[in-house]
């Protein structure tokens, strides 16, 4: 396991008995609370001119919910937030914690249709909406909707006191992905959210006052949690960039002092084209996380040479596990390239057999996770929730593997699986070692259905400079054993498809492939 200290007990959640921090705080609103007594002139949010102490953001906070509350919000209703990364979206969720509503989060790339599939399948009463979003018409159940711009204030009321929340009730709902169809709302309870709060901190080895650069989506698990929340909980800084581009990236963090920040793989490749990203530039920058993608050898020893000292932290989850369940120790990373990490310190995960076996360590199977970081299940959908979990265990669809030392893998998604003639072809290999080729920004590998082979190997890439399919077979063949090979390498102009999260979106590929 990973070494820190902290007194872990078990404890009964949802009927699952789970392995917990037992000195925690009890919500979001808690977390404030204590950083405002612990440093309540410290900076806690920066927004572009716009700059809160942890006093005035308290304040702020205090008077929205006490705005709601006289609307007439009643505890447990949801609060659906349309916006981009700015000041508001901080203080609307911190309301929403202390007021005992359940935040509903949605991506501003959301289709019209999406967006009122989310409002309709929460029930949301309010909604927060950027000024100028294109808004579907809106379902009978939102009583209000307010607009917001830089220029307008939020709904604002005399405080009024407010009975502390219950740890176990909902605190948020995030939509799923939808990659592989209609999206679900994965229900995030106050003591999800906490533990991951508490997860990150130890094993980021984060510290009070953190500067942190928020510049992945706050509508997203990772940007809601190991961002906005983790600046709260070490009563750091949340400098927010809007809309991310790596130069503007390298000068606010500069600006700033930013000290941590969870950004993606090829977020981090573009920061590294910008020449002004060294230590002498960056000097503070101590911790960075990363996930959704493995990082290239590559981009780990650019990191070193120009960002000596950094520690990186690979990092796996969900939005069922509110964000980390698996962290790589930043001492272990440079020796374990394809692997996560270890599991989370109040994480149970196991790796079963499709007949719900343990498979001994190093074989594959299907990751289950469990403990209090794990959502109890999706919002008025007991059928997904019965589907997806077992006895409290989550059952993720990556296929994987724990070793001796615990250290886990990731092989693949269990729908992502290519069987070529009788031989399994994980994508995940595939794609990393295209992504291993210098003019490979990103690539996904999907199986075509063939007659005789059953699925026939093929890849999309996204490139940064010239190459040809023959070139990064070659590079391939030249890695891999030859029925990996893809046999058809399809170079796109444009960046692969994506959804609201910044996911792959395979299935389209996959229709692509169909219809061609």
């Amino acid at each position: 396991m990973h070494a820190f200290s902290a007194d872990l007990r078990h404890e009964v959640h949802h009927g699952r008995v789970v392995r917990s921090f037992a000195d925690r705080a009890r919500s979001l609103a808690d977390c404030l609370a204590r950083a405002v007594a612990r440093a309540p002139d410290a900076e806690a949010v920066v927004d572009g001119s716009r700059r809160l102490t942890y006093q005035q953001l308290d304040a702020a906070v205090q008077s929205l919910a006490s705005a709601l509350a006289q609307a007439g919000l009643a505890k447990g209703e949801r609060v659906a937030i349309l916006l981009g990364n700015r000041l508001e979206y901080q203080v609307i969720v911190l309301a929403c914690a202390l007021g005992g509503w359940i935040a509903v989060p949605l991506n501003l790339r959301l289709s019209k249709p999406e967006i009122a599939q989310a409002l309709e399948a929460s029930g949301a009463a309010v909604l927060f909406h950027e000024a100028d979003a294109a808004l579907p018409d809106l379902p009978e159940a939102l009583r209000h909707r307010f607009a917001v711009a830089d220029e307008t204030a939020l709904p604002a009321a005399e405080p009024q006191h407010f009975d502390p929340v219950d740890e176990d009730d909902a605190a948020v709902i995030l939509f799923t992905s939808g990659t592989t169809g209609k999206p679900k709302g994965a229900v995030l309870t106050h003591c999800n959210v906490v533990h991951s709060l508490l997860h990150y901190r130890a094993h980021y080895g984060l510290r009070e006052g953190e500067r942190c650069l928020l510049a992945v989506p706050a509508s997203h698990v990772t940007g809601l949690v190991a961002l906005l929340g983790v600046s709260v909980a070490v009563a750091g800084c949340l400098v927010i960039m809007r809309e991310f581009k790596a130069a503007r990236f390298v000068e606010i963090a500069r600006q700033e002092r930013m000290t941590y920040t969870l950004i993606v793989p090829a977020m981090i490749a573009l920061i590294l084209m910008q020449p002004d990203c060294d230590r002498t530039t960056l000097p503070d920058w101590r911790v960075c996380g990363f996930g959704g993608a493995p990082m290239p050898d590559a981009t780990i020893a650019e990191i070193a040479t120009r960002l000596p000292g950094l520690a990186l932290h690979n990092t796996y989850g969900a939005t069922e596990t509110a964000s980390p369940a698996v962290i790589m120790p930043a001492q272990e990373a440079a020796a374990r390239p394809r692997q996560l990490g270890l599991p989370v310190a109040c994480c149970d995960l196991i790796v079963m057999d499709p007949q719900g076996r343990e498979v001994p360590r190093g074989e594959q199977g299907e990751i289950w996770m469990a403990g209090p970081m794990v959502s109890p299940g999706y919002w008025n959908d007991p059928a997904a929730t019965e589907a997806a979990y077992c006895h409290g265990f989550w059952k993720s669809g990556d296929i994987g593997a724990m070793d001796a030392q615990g250290f886990v893998s990731l092989h693949d998604r269990l729908k992502d699986m290519i069987n070529r003639g009788g031989f399994k072809v994980w994508s995940v290999e595939v794609e990393n070692t295209l992504c291993a080729h210098p003019a490979v920004v990103e690539a996904a590998v999907v199986g075509k259905p063939c007659p005789v082979l059953g699925e026939r190997v093929v890849a999309f890439v996204h490139l940064c400079e010239p190459a040809t399919a023959d070139q990064l077979r070659a590079h391939v063949g030249a890695l891999l054993s030859d029925y990996k090979v893809p046999e058809d390498i399809h170079i796109e102009p444009a960046p692969l498809p994506r959804n609201a999260n910044g996911k792959l979106l395979k299935r389209e590929l996959r229709e692509r492939l169909i219809v061609n």
